[in-house]
Formats: structure tokens, sequence, C-alpha cells
């Protein structure tokens, strides 16, 4: 392993490329707290372990593990602020439609790096109380269609300084993944969100982490903080999905954001039972949803450096962010 830099850049396109980095953070996390009427707070880089306020993320990664100096018990490395975030609503009290949003910065070492991974994460994590009656697909809809909006107006800001912006779609297609997969039975998911994707430019995936007809899910998640076993209004099981779009400079799909109305006392019980996770009930977090102490919420995370690989259109990470890669 080793520190590297994208090869071949001249220093002038390397700072370009900050600059760019910069205007698109500073400005699409003022257009999201704009549209979800969300406020900034600061947020920890490490939890106290055991009390399952840590993400499990698909519930096989390890998180990093250490002791601090005269402090009687371990803490770990966050892998994002899903639950920590539930937990700060109910500290600060935050009205129903009103929300946080946190630089979250995490260190994920059992990550597979790629062009669009790396052991470093940055995003916004954000999280917005609700109520009972908007624990609905339409509520859902309506918070992913602002979310896209922040990025159409973040986009539009680039054009106006002048730097090369995307022709993107003005609307958000939905679907089901059961829909998707009937829709390609033959491709895994992958491929379907790549096919739907570049059919339609930005798509949300709705129903992420349960069991399809094909007896597999579209992608694994943890049964803990999205809500992916409710029945809907459309027929199908899940309030939570996966904000996709058509990246011309890969030529395949990329996932912005994976968010959802979080699980209730119901949900959880019913999804901790589904994967065997039964024992987490007695952890701080999962007690206190169970015996419903924090409130109803919506929630997510929307990738900072892969946001602005896509606006920028870079082909690889490590072009909007420091960190270390493999050789290859």
């Amino acid at each position: 392993m080793q520190m590297t830099k994208p090869a071949k850049v001249s220093k002038e396109e390397l700072l370009y490329g900050e600059k760019g980095v910069s205007l698109i953070k500073d400005y699409f996390s003022t257009q999201l707290c704009k549209q979800l009427s969300l406020t900034k707070v600061s947020a920890p880089l490490f939890v106290k372990s055991g009390t399952g306020f840590n993400d499990d993320l698909n519930g096989v990664e390890q998180p990093i593990r250490f002791n601090l100096k005269n402090i009687p018990y371990q803490v770990e490395i966050v892998q994002s602020l899903a639950k920590w975030k539930r937990m700060r609503l109910h500290e600060l009290d935050m009205e129903p439609e009103t929300g946080i949003v946190t630089d979250m910065r995490a260190i994920r070492p059992d990550e597979v790096v790629s062009d669009i991974h790396s052991f470093y994460v940055d995003q916004w994590d954000w999280e917005k109380c609700i109520l009972d009656e908007h624990r609905n697909i339409p509520y859902l809809k309506e918070t992913v269609k602002k979310i896209y909006q922040a990025i159409l107006d973040t986009n539009k800001m680039l054009e106006e300084k002048h730097v090369r912006v995307l022709d993107l779609p003005e609307s958000v297609y939905f679907i089901h993944s059961e829909e998707l997969l009937q829709l390609y039975p033959d491709l895994d998911c992958k491929e379907r969100e790549n096919r739907i994707a570049k059919l339609h430019g930005a798509v949300f995936i709705m129903g992420i982490g349960g069991k399809l007809s094909n007896n597999a899910v579209h992608d694994d998640r943890a049964p803990d903080y999205d809500d992916w076993s409710s029945d809907n209004e459309d027929g199908y099981q899940g309030l939570n999905g996966d904000l996709i779009l058509w990246n011309p400079a890969l030529d395949r799909a990329l996932e912005i954001s994976s968010m959802g109305i979080r699980v209730n006392a119901a949900s959880l019980g019913s999804q901790l039972t589904l994967l065997g996770c039964g024992h987490r009930s007695g952890l701080q977090f999962h007690s206190n949803v169970l015996n419903n102490v924090y409130p109803l919420s919506i929630g997510g995370g929307i990738g900072q450096s892969r946001l602005c690989m896509f606006l920028l259109q870079k082909k690889k990470i490590s072009e909007v962010q420091s960190g270390i890669w493999p050789d290859a």
C-alpha cells in the first residue's frame, strides 16, 4: 500500500479540481439544508463499543476498535452515523419535519477499494424527524425529489461558474427492486441497475434489503436502521432505497445515496428476527427504538466524494479524495 496521486496531471489541473470539489461541497450542503429543513451539527469520529450505535452496514464489516487513555471501555471508529443521528434528534428534541446533517468521516477497513470505493468515507449524513403518517411511499418519494433538486441546483451553479456540467434529467424515475427484477429477470442486480439508470438517467430503487421473488435481495442491508420489510401502498415491501445516477465518465450506474424511512418498534423487531439478530434487542440503541424513546425518522447518507467525482466527471475517486490505495 502507498499514498498515490493521479498520474500525469499538472499542478494547474489539480488545483482546478480542488476548487471544484470545494465549490460542490459548500453549495450542495447549503441546498440540502434548505430543501430538507436541516441544521448542521458536529458528529463523533468514534463511539463507545457495545451500545449498538455504530452502523453494521451489511452486517459483516468489522469496525476499528481501540482504547483511549483513562477511559475504561473500548471505542470504535464509526462506519456511518445512521443510528447515532436518531439518538441525536432525541437529545436535541427536534420538531417533526426538521432534522440534522453532519459531515460524516468514517474508516471502513474491510472495504473492497475500486474506482468508486475507498477505505475512507466522507458523506453528508442526515436525519429528519417525521410523524407516523409520513411512513409511506409518497413521503419517501417527495424527500428523494428534494435531494435530487439539490443536485440539479449544484449542477446549475457549476455551469454559472463555467465548470463543465452534466446534462441531467429533470426528474427521478422510481421503481421497486421487485419490479426491476421482473423487468430484467436474466440480469444480476448490478446489471439491472446499469440498464435502468442508462435508460432514465436518475433512478430511485425502492425496497433494498428484503427478499425478492427469486429468494435473493437486491443488496444487503442491516436490520436496524432502514425499514425494508413493512408492506407499502404500492403492493411491495420496504420504505427505503438507493438513489442511482447514470455516470457517463464510467459508462455505468453510480449510487449516490442510500436512504430510507427508519425502523419503528414493529419493523425493528421483525427485521432482527428475520436476520437472526434478536440478541441486539438489549443494546442501548435498539432498546430505545423498541420502547419508542427515539422519534420516528427518515435519513440517509450522500457520498461527498462520489457526488464530486460525478459532477466533475472524474473517473476515479482518488481524483477528488486523498487516501491510501492498492498499488494497482
